[in-house]
């Protein structure tokens, strides 16, 4: 048995667990579910010895301890495979798997026969057959994250914990990962999935303990719990998943047209529309074409062919400069790097795309202008801070997302396009930042949604794009649109 009895831990002052309580046995596929700021982080760094807790005890089979180094705990069997894999790039497969355990036996000369017996026998222990002297760096992400688990396999892994492992895999990826992960319960392995995707954790969990700021809200096997009894033990409120779909008036006009788009090695003969008032999703697997497509339409990808309209009139898009002269937004999905000045303030990161609007004469900013709209917008999309001063860094993840979306809304924009406008927050987040989503295309914004999470596509879009190997494929209106026969699609 693995888990914790009674633990707390606070920072500062502030309590991140308060007498939390959880097991997992081995050979259990368990579920740590919990918005942001929940607790689950702290959790995983005590149960991995990176944090000391408090008060309570630590259980690691017949072990009950107080606190564990982070040697202890990975001597103890204890894992942890991060979103980034903690991998060596430019080191080979074969490479990153024997390391660990090169550095535990304190050798001080490598040898590369022992690492790929060591490796291949790693692989064939998780049942993967992977090139042993391809350097990490050249390899996709979903063997990245086999390679992470066969490096836990070396060091006689007991209690592995895999955080959101599922973010940037395709189906058929997930699938071959879900089948490694049940190959590890056969042996033993206890493991626990950390994860927004209820779906996911539905179809792959035994067991769930759900955190809400800091506390257990609920536990037990997973055929106890459906998808609105997890998000509301998450939330501590309703979370409704009706259809957050606007009504789109019949006279509504073309605001975007899309025809015979091309760009040589991206995606071929691309032509869609919007309206006013409408929201189109865009969907496909990791690598169909589908957030190249978006870049193009943003000026971010070359455009060899084809055009591009913006209220009637074409457009050149050969930057991202040319696609906010035509009323074009784009919210992106890796809003650390691309979205937002995370140094910043949220101030500046909100008045980057409009700027040019509140210059008076003599390109003099018009502070006080500038001040009410960000303080409206702050208030607009329900921002959380006291301080639009503050860096962006200060900000959870939903909220930075929506600081990303009132970028790009206080330039009044004709066209949103926003690509994963949900990746990586949490459930009570998501569903705000829909409805923000919503409310601007009801005041007739033109919104694409770029996204390979299907419940959210089924939720707001009207109409629904299928993108296969750079070409678009199904096209499904309204009454078509539902989650099975997405999943079909996405398959074909």
């Amino acid at each position: 048995m693995f888990g914790t009895e009674g633990i707390s831990k606070a920072f500062g002052g502030a309590k991140a667990l308060s007498n939390v309580s959880f097991r997992v046995s081995p050979g259990d596929i368990h579920c740590l579910a919990g918005e942001n700021g929940s607790g689950k982080s702290t959790l995983i760094k005590i149960m991995s010895g990176v944090e000391t807790p408090d008060s309570g005890t630590i259980i690691l089979g017949d072990e009950r301890l107080s606190s564990l180094s982070p040697r202890d705990a990975v001597a103890k069997g204890v894992q942890v495979i991060f979103q980034d894999f903690s991998l060596i790039p430019n080191l080979t497969v074969a490479e990153n798997i024997a390391l660990s355990t090169a550095v535990l036996e304190k050798k001080k000369l490598i040898n590369p026969q022992k690492n790929h017996e060591i490796a291949a026998k790693a692989l064939e222990l998780i049942g993967v057959d992977l090139d042993l002297d391809a350097t990490v760096r050249s390899i996709p992400v979903s063997s990245k994250q086999l390679v992470a688990i066969a490096r836990a396999m070396t060091q006689g892994v007991k209690l592995l914990f895999m955080d959101e492992a599922t973010t940037a895999l395709t189906r058929k990826e997930i699938d071959h990962l879900f089948g490694v992960v049940r190959n590890l319960r056969d042996q033993g392995v206890a493991t626990v999935f950390v994860s927004h995707k209820l779906d996911e954790v539905q179809e792959i969990a035994e067991s769930i303990t759900i955190l809400r700021n800091g506390e257990v809200t609920a536990e037990g096997p997973i055929e106890n719990f459906d998808r609105k009894a997890i998000a509301e033990a998450m939330t501590g409120q309703e979370v409704s998943e009706v259809r957050l779909t606007p009504e789109l008036p019949k006279s509504a006009a073309t605001v975007l047209e899309v025809e015979g788009l091309t760009s040589s090695g991206r995606f071929k003969n691309v032509s869609f529309s919007v309206k006013a008032g409408e929201i189109v999703g865009i969907t496909g697997l990791l690598g169909s074409g589908r957030s190249e497509i978006a870049e193009a339409l943003f000026g971010m990808a070359p455009i060899e062919s084809g055009t591009v309209s913006v209220n009637g009139k074409k457009v050149s898009l050969s930057g991202p400069r040319d696609a906010v002269e035509a009323g074009i937004g784009y919210v992106p999905q890796d809003r650390l790097s691309q979205g937002l000045f995370l140094n910043q303030s949220i101030r500046k990161n909100v008045m980057a795309a409009a700027i040019e609007r509140f210059l008076g004469k003599g390109g003099f900013v018009k502070g006080k202008d500038i001040s009410e709209t960000v303080s409206n917008w702050i208030s607009d999309l329900k921002i959380k801070t006291d301080n639009p001063e503050n860096a962006a860094t200060s900000l959870s993840g939903g909220n930075q997302q929506r600081v990303v979306l009132a970028k790009w809304l206080a330039m009044t924009p004709s066209v949103l396009i926003l690509n994963g406008p949900t990746v990586g927050v949490d459930i009570g987040s998501k569903k705000e930042i829909l409805e923000i989503i919503r409310d601007k295309a009801l005041e007739g914004v033109a919104v694409v949604i770029v996204s390979d999470d299907i419940p959210e596509i089924v939720q707001i879009a009207h109409r629904v794009v299928v993108v296969h190997q750079g070409k678009l494929g199904a096209e499904l209106s309204e009454a078509d649109i539902s989650e099975s026969r997405l999943y079909e699609e996405l398959a074909a």
